[in-house]
């Protein structure tokens, strides 16, 4: 109080008549409303806000109670469930015809049970089960799968042909048996659906990537995973979430910052009503300004001129602009992204109307906001600049997160809520390519969809909306960072070398896994569009020289490389051995399968034969498929693959993750396996099932036209012995290994690999497909 100076023993007129006033009552009268005002606005803020915090903080401890009481629910449900089929189990009216080896009246006498909607007995072996596939169902594969290798009784929901049931599976017969039942849903829904739900949270109860049922607000669902919580005994778990929490003033809960708020006021109030008067009648005022007038700023501001709009102007107004014509090359939209060359097929130019074409296609679909990112290619600024016109054109509103992995941009479309994303990214490609990679609704577009994109360019139906979209600016790097580190984390100090190849990766990648405990050391991480030191493609050996000795030379447990926009991930170990992606898939899928029993896991066609049989091995439902990125993620919505997998390193995680391919994740995902293993990263990898086999081996296609070649390839090769597949190029199978001719989707080359089980049988392998090439082609240089 000494600073308005009522800790003085003098009056005012004592103090003046000293000559020695060392304060103004009325000064300190006059800066008082300003005083007033802030603490009041403070305190405000702290009230409201307060008071917001603590509704959320006690909308969210309800959710966890309700949260719990649907475990216990969901739990007592699945008992009583197993009490009743164990009974089922050792009733006379089961064991007598199982026994007597009548496992028609055994079956029938499961279905004497009368909630029951399926009974059936299958030999132990499940071969029969597994040949039945995908009709069968993978899910009551996946149940009795888990039944035999727990001995327990096992219990899931699967897809049946009326919708979601409660599939529960055991052993019986001394275990030559798997008795497997199929209930109504009923009951564990109404468990899940009975429990009072907060106003504006979300509940799901789940099992691996999907959920069962849910209430409430859906579009909290993707971060339902922060407050989940299992059902003890069983696959399943709820999972709950409420609306962002309201931040208070200074990081306080919600109770502090009401006692403060109420505090500063009660304090402006002193401060009003007692304080000022003393000052007052200090200065012998009868009033005091309280600030300045609104005459006061009027006489402060400059005057506004008049917009005069003259006739030269309204003329110009009315003048149409011109219009310019952009010539777009069709060979750009490829099978499942974009991309040419800068200067030659692609330019802003180009890029406007793309932006514009993906811009309408949001728009029909009732979509208004998207993220793009670019990688750092010298061409992205202007690429960039030149796609957010055409979507603010077409009156999107884009949020702009600058130079980022591609993978960063597909997390954006989670994180942001916006469910669309363009990355600008010339992938591995040369340094003068760059193209746009696509999601618009959570689809990667693809195929029929680029396509469209250029239809829509080439027919003028570009929509020009009457209000342009707007343009944010944001840094989600910290988020992403923070998203994986908060699920992962590793206790070994794992040494890693990380070589980005100068790639967008270089920044991110090496945080990343610091983030979750790797000791990193980065080599060629600082982002150069030029590509000085080697092209960012891991899946070429080549690339991986410098990465092989600087692992040596620092004695490190392992390399990391990724491509130039960081989707995929290439792995070599201190001996310098290339881990090709197709024994890295064996690796992730043995990981997934121990939380995820009988998960769907799809791979590529050039991935090795011995893959598939790792995947039943642990449990798991191997399905190959075309190879491409967004091809690879239509497939995984498809059939619900927790896990997907290609040659060339693309990585996609639908367990724990958003089932993007995401090169940095699945480095993640390879340290935290590593670390929870005894033995060192190359016996891990020794251990892998391994044969002979190539790397993908690229040749210049005739003409320039590597699908024509193939399509001729098919119609004429001829391989004696050997079963062919042709869901993508043609892949020719022996019962000792296989070979692969297909053409690339990005580039006018002639994809190639070979594996087998021996030297002799690749050399004998190789041979006849070069016999076919030649034949068909004479002048094709093949390095084999």
């Amino acid at each position: 109080m000494a600073l308005f100076g009522l800790g003085s023993k003098k009056g005012a007129a004592g103090a003046e008549a000293d000559g020695k006033l060392a304060y103004d009552p009325l000064q300190a009268a006059r800066a008082l409303p300003w005083l007033v005002a802030l603490l009041g606005l403070l305190g405000l803020w702290c009230l409201v806000a307060g008071g917001l915090r603590q509704r959320d903080e006690s909308r969210q401890g309800a959710l966890e109670f309700t949260r719990d009481d649907v475990v216990v629910a969901v739990r007592r449900t699945l008992n009583e469930h197993r009490q009743k089929f164990g009974a089922r189990l050792a009733a006379k009216e089961f064991t007598a015809p199982l026994a007597a080896g009548d496992t028609a009246a055994a079956a029938a006498a499961l279905k004497g049970w009368s909630e029951v909607e399926r009974a059936e007995l299958w030999p132990s072996d499940l071969d029969a089960r597994y040949q039945q596939l995908p009709k069968g169902g993978f899910g009551s594969l996946a149940a009795a799968e888990d039944a035999l290798a727990s001995g327990k009784m096992a219990v899931r929901v699967v897809r049946a042909g009326g919708g979601p049931r409660l599939a529960m599976a055991a052993m019986v017969g001394n275990g030559g048996m798997i008795a497997y039942v199929e209930l109504p849903l009923d009951r564990l829904r109404s468990s899940v659906e009975s429990p009072t739900l907060p106003g504006g949270t979300y509940l799901a109860l789940r099992q691996g990537p999907r959920s069962v049922v849910e209430r409430g607000e859906a579009e909290l669902a993707a971060s339902a995973e922060a407050l989940g919580a299992k059902v003890p005994d069983s696959e399943l778990r709820v999972a709950a979430a409420a609306p962002d929490s309201m931040a208070a003033p200074f990081g306080l809960n919600g109770w502090t910052s009401l006692g403060l708020g109420v505090a500063l006021l009660l304090l402006c109030g002193g401060l009003w009503f007692v304080l000022r008067p003393r000052l007052l009648a200090m200065g012998g005022a009868a009033a005091v300004e309280a600030g300045p007038t609104l005459s006061d700023l009027q006489q402060t501001l400059p005057p506004v001129e008049p917009t005069v709009r003259t006739k030269e102007r309204e003329q110009d107004a009315a003048k149409p602009a011109s219009k310019v014509q952009v010539v777009i090359d069709h060979r750009i939209f490829r099978a499942y992204d974009i991309r040419g060359v800068v200067g030659q097929s692609l330019d802003a130019g180009v890029a406007e109307l793309i932006g514009q074409a993906i811009g309408s296609v949001m728009a029909e679909q009732g979509l208004d906001a998207i993220v793009v990112g670019r990688d750092g290619r010298l061409s992205g600024p202007e690429l960039a600049q030149g796609l957010i016109e055409g979507l603010r054109k077409a009156g999107r509103h884009v949020i702009d997160i600058g130079m980022a992995p591609t993978p960063v941009v597909y997390f954006g479309g989670y994180h942001l809520r916006t469910g669309c994303g363009v990355a600008i990214t010339g992938s591995h490609n040369p340094p003068d390519y760059n193209g746009f990679k696509i999601v618009v609704g959570g689809e990667t577009l693809s195929g029929d969809a680029i396509k469209d994109l250029h239809a829509r360019i080439a027919e003028d139906r570009l929509l020009t909306a009457e209000v342009r979209g707007n343009l944010d600016e944001r840094d989600i790097g910290e988020d992403y960072v923070q998203r994986i580190a908060g699920d992962i984390q590793i206790g070994q100090r794992l040494k890693v070398v990380v070589d980005a190849g100068n790639g967008v990766a270089g920044v991110l990648g090496p945080r990343v896994l610091e983030a979750i405990g790797a000791d990193v050391t980065p080599l060629f991480c600082d982002i150069d569009g030029t590509f000085p030191n080697h092209h960012p493609d891991p899946s070429e050996p080549h690339n991986l020289e410098a990465l092989v000795q600087m692992v040596q030379r620092l004695d490190a447990d392992l390399g990391i490389a990724f491509d130039g926009d960081g989707d995929r991930l290439g792995v070599v170990t201190k001996a310098g051995k290339n881990i090709f992606p197709d024994r890295l898939l064996m690796l992730f899928a043995a990981d997934v399968l121990e939380r995820n029993p009988g998960a769907v896991i799809v791979y590529d066609v050039k991935c090795t034969g011995r893959l598939p049989t790792q995947i039943l091995r642990y449990g798991g439902s191997p399905l190959m498929w075309k190879t491409g990125h967004s091809l690879i993620k239509s497939k995984m919505r498809e059939v619900d693959a927790a896990l997907a997998g290609e040659m060339s390193g693309h990585f996609f995680f639908a367990e724990r993750w958003f089932g993007f391919d995401d090169g940095i994740y699945a480095a993640a995902r390879l340290l935290e396996i590593l670390d929870a293993r005894e033995e060192s990263p190359d016996a891990v990898f020794d251990a892998l099932p391994d044969g002979v086999s190539t790397a993908e081996i690229k040749v210049d296609a005739p003409d320039g036209d590597p699908h024509a070649f193939v399509e001729r390839f098919r119609l004429t090769a001829t391989f004696e012995g050997a079963r062919q597949t042709t869901l993508d190029g043609v892949r020719v199978d022996w019962s000792d290994g296989w070979g692969l001719v297909r053409a690339s989707n990005t580039t006018p080359v002639l994809v190639m690999r070979f594996d087998a089980d021996s030297s002799a049988a690749m050399a004998r392998i190789q041979q006849a497909f070069r016999d076919n090439l030649l034949r068909l082609e004479p002048g094709l240089q093949l390095p084999f």
